[in-house]
């Protein structure tokens, strides 16, 4: 079973609108009332059809890219998921590990309808390595699609978990940047950060640099300080100009689509096009059939 989460409205939350909106026309069964119905749903069906198109477009458009050579900005990204860090990110109802999850809790009330009590997902970065390179996945705000879902219920209760594991072959297209310790390592900002820090424990600062002891620090002393301390800076900018680059890819900032899913390329093509040409066909069905109601109504 696919699940799309997130910011999917237009395919999945839009659809609901329209069998809903077909329902109340055939609760109502007037000429108005379905006129009310159509009009909506045809709009509805608009915005689900571009929505459907812009998706298709941006997997089908961006080139696939390695991560040891990807360009920064908007990218598509294939590989295998891990886990970031040593500890592992277990699922909220299955406590099984996992790169991400989403979970749902319902409950069965007294006319038999299933309420949601509770529900959320995962926000910890997980990996992506495509054999060039590895980079850090922030899934905050992606539209996530995985083939993964477990459903199950005990009692009254309906608990549902959606999650990507380690090992899926995964597919991500987003923003892509680079941080580098030695670019972003800011020398001024972190001298006056460390001396902050000195100054916090005075004593400790006047055994070091009080060679007179008379408890103050003079000019002479403070310039001493302040050289130990551009002494510290140096070693740690070498420390972090021997550190790897990190590759993230996150949410881009110009509102493009943040898609991650564990189906390959071609699937999701596939499965947006469906969704385009339905959406289409149900557009222009409903523009049919408020031509049709108009006419036989005399206007």
């Amino acid at each position: 079973m696919l699940v799309a989460l997130r910011r999917e409205y237009a395919l999945l939350v839009t659809s609901g609108a329209q069998l809903l909106l077909l329902f109340v026309a055939l609760q109502l069964e007037s000429r108005n009332s379905w006129l009310a119905c159509l009009a909506p749903m045809a709009l509805l069906s608009l915005f689900a059809w571009l929505s459907a198109l812009r998706r298709l477009r941006a997997v089908r458009d961006t080139p696939t890219s390695k991560i040891a050579s990807a360009a920064q900005g908007y990218v598509e990204l294939t590989g295998r998921g891990q886990p970031f860090g040593e500890s592992p990110l277990l699922g909220k109802l299955s406590h099984l590990p996992c790169l991400w999850y989403r979970y749902q809790i319902e409950r069965r009330d007294s006319e038999k309808e299933w309420q949601t009590e509770d529900k959320g997902e995962s926000s910890d970065s997980f990996v992506l390595n495509d054999g060039s390179g590895e980079c850090v996945v922030d899934p905050e705000q992606a539209e996530i699609v995985t083939s993964h879902h477990d459903q199950w219920q005990q009692g009254d209760y309906r608990y549902t978990e959606w999650k990507l594991v380690k090992g899926d072959r995964i597919y991500v297209i987003g923003q892509f940047h680079t941080k580098s310790g030695a670019v972003e390592f800011n020398t001024r900002a972190e001298l006056n950060l460390l001396l902050a820090e000195w100054k916090k424990d005075m004593p400790a600062l006047h055994a070091r640099f009080d060679l007179n002891g008379d408890g103050e620090l003079d000019m002479k002393e403070w310039m001493l300080a302040r050289q130990a301390a551009k002494r510290e800076v140096a070693k740690r900018m070498r420390e972090a100009q021997a550190q790897p680059d990190l590759h993230v890819v996150c949410q881009p900032q110009d509102g493009k689509l943040f898609l991650i899913s564990n189906l390959t390329p071609e699937k999701l093509s596939r499965r947006y096009l469906l969704w385009s040409w339905a959406h289409l066909m149900i557009f222009f069905g409903a523009l049919g059939a408020i031509g049709w109601l108009l006419q036989h109504a005399g206007f």
